[in-house]
């Protein structure tokens, strides 16, 4: 039986429990995905696993603005929540990776994340006791980048959360959606706030990419989606990101720069306030949107229903 060095957290069933020194072999596919997830083994000196940037207590995003990797170094943008995205397009804050059996690569060869590379980790894994005849019994052969990736994208398409206020609002269930959160709602769908051309869909995105003005240049020089595409339109575009959850997935921004969503919703109602001179900004924040305090409230409230019941006590 493979022994853990660490205590590290794991979700069963949208539950939260520790998993000791010693854990059962996995019975699937899904459960060895889940154990690679949450081991540094994946990682060059074995101390960062998937879970240390993507935390299941906060809805698998990070609480640090920069998520440290081997070594302490410091990635370079803010760690998504990997939730909510078996039915997504394109992974990444700027789209590198076309699924999530591609992007698995990505970290754990990334410098200053992993610091290793799938080569290698195969190569360990085939040599682990326990590993490689988890892999023989449930893929019929040895670890490979295919079964490997695949293991992790069944573990992560699992992360599927639905079970939200607002959802049970909507399915006239019983539920504690809030008069304000209702409102709320209204202000998000609104052409004032304009919240709904770039969050809808059931995940509240669309999966395009938009420059919010959080590239300038000077202050913010992250090129987004330029840095694949190299189409000076898509100059600090990022990917729109999902909204559920998001009120246990702050920090904000691709750059974690915001630690609330009041602080978020002050940028978005004059983003100029923020960034004077951005560079390729979407036309639909070129000019204040004029939200009062009620509305800005309202829509605070209507975010937070956007939470599954499952991790209400994180907010």
């Amino acid at each position: 039986m493979y022994k853990y060095l660490v205590f590290v957290l794991i979700l069963v069933g949208f539950g939260f429990v520790s998993i000791s020194e010693n854990t059962d072999p996995p019975k699937s596919k899904l459960e060895l995905g889940k154990l690679l997830f949450f081991d540094p083994i994946l990682s060059l000196d074995s101390t960062i696993s998937c879970a240390s940037c993507h935390k299941p207590e906060y809805a698998f995003a990070d609480t640090f603005a920069i998520s440290p990797g081997i070594q302490g170094r410091l990635g370079r943008r803010n760690a998504p929540s990997v939730m909510n995205m078996a039915f997504r397009d394109l992974m990444f804050l700027d789209g590198r990776s076309s699924n999530l059996r591609d992007q698995v690569h990505f970290p754990i060869g990334d410098t200053l994340e992993m610091g290793f590379n799938i080569e290698r980790v195969i190569h360990r894994l085939k040599r682990h006791p326990d590993y490689s005849s988890y892999f023989e019994k449930l893929y019929g052969s040895v670890p490979s980048s295919e079964n490997i990736s695949d293991a992790i994208a069944i573990f992560e398409e699992s992360l599927e959360t639905s079970d939200t206020e607002f959802d049970r609002w909507m399915n006239d269930q019983k539920n504690n959606m809030t008069a304000s959160a209702i409102r709320g709602r209204e202000i998000f769908m609104s052409k004032k706030a304009k919240c709904f051309d770039c969050h809808f869909g059931p995940d509240f995105t669309g999966d395009e990419f938009k420059n919010i003005g959080l590239y300038d240049e000077m202050i913010y020089v992250d090129k987004g989606r330029y840095e694949i595409t190299k189409d000076s339109a898509d100059l600090g575009r990022f990917k729109v990101p999902g909204l559920r959850n998001v009120a246990i997935t702050r920090p904000y921004m691709h750059d974690g720069s915001f630690e609330t969503l009041k602080e978020v919703i002050e940028y978005y109602d004059n983003p100029s306030q923020f960034v004077k001179n951005p560079i390729n900004i979407d036309t639909l924040l070129l000019e204040p949107l004029h939200l009062t305090s009620e509305e800005k409230q309202d829509l605070e409230a209507f975010l937070l229903s956007l939470t599954d019941i499952k991790f209400l006590n994180k907010t």
